[in-house]
């Protein structure tokens, strides 16, 4: 799902108070920024940010982070948050490497949503759910956290499954339908809105780990 380039994006992105224009250097600070100690939540790839604005107003509790690379979706994502909203940032960058960003522990869920599925076997370790990422989440995750994962594609689901389990994660709450299943509370993205309203089902599951 391309998005065109929006011409007030960038401006957005420099000016939304928002938005976090040196990532690098909140390594460490993220209480002092959210000024709290709610927990912190991310979301790897936050497209044009349905979702975690959504969840920024529902749980008021919890702190959340955005992480998109796309300026221009990035962009639009941050024009979504509410001007006195206090618990959500967004960052414009790519997220190799949370642990140049956030400490170790500072985060205690991520999610990923319908992320690229990088189909072709020799792209495999470009995927999120590779055992490399997931050994890099336990890095900030600290001594125990959860990745929340939801996808329409089925052999990116098949493939992390099976990479979370050889990683040494508890899995739970697996759905092969989410929408046809009993799973309460869930909130859509832009992805998974275009891809239920054509009847494909969406694959989810929530992973867990403690040292």
């Amino acid at each position: 799902m391309r998005t065109r380039r929006k011409p007030w994006a960038e401006e957005e992105l420099n000016t939304n108070p928002h938005v976090i224009r040196e990532p690098l250097s909140m390594k460490g600070k993220w209480k002092e920024y959210f000024k709290n100690d709610n927990p912190v939540y991310v979301e790897i790839g936050c497209g044009k940010g349905g979702f975690i604005t959504e969840n920024a107003k529902r749980y008021k509790d919890v702190n959340f982070v955005g992480i998109e690379r796309q300026t221009t979706v990035a962009g639009i994502a941050a024009r979504k948050i509410d001007e006195n909203e206090e618990n959500i940032a967004i960052i414009c960058g790519y997220a190799e490497k949370l642990s140049d960003i956030f400490e170790v522990g500072e985060i205690s869920r991520i999610y990923l949503n319908f992320s690229d599925p990088w189909p072709k076997k020799r792209w495999a370790k470009r995927r999120l759910t590779h055992r490399n990422f997931l050994e890099s989440y336990k890095d900030v995750l600290g001594e125990s956290g959860e990745v929340f994962f939801k996808t329409d594609n089925r052999g990116l689901f098949e493939f992390s499954l099976n990479e979370f389990c050889a990683d040494d994660w508890k899995l739970s709450n697996i759905s092969l339908d989410l929408h046809n299943s009993d799973f309460e509370g869930n909130i859509m993205t832009e992805y998974e809105e275009k891809f239920s309203s054509k009847g494909m089902p969406i694959y989810r599951l929530e992973a867990r780990f403690k040292r």
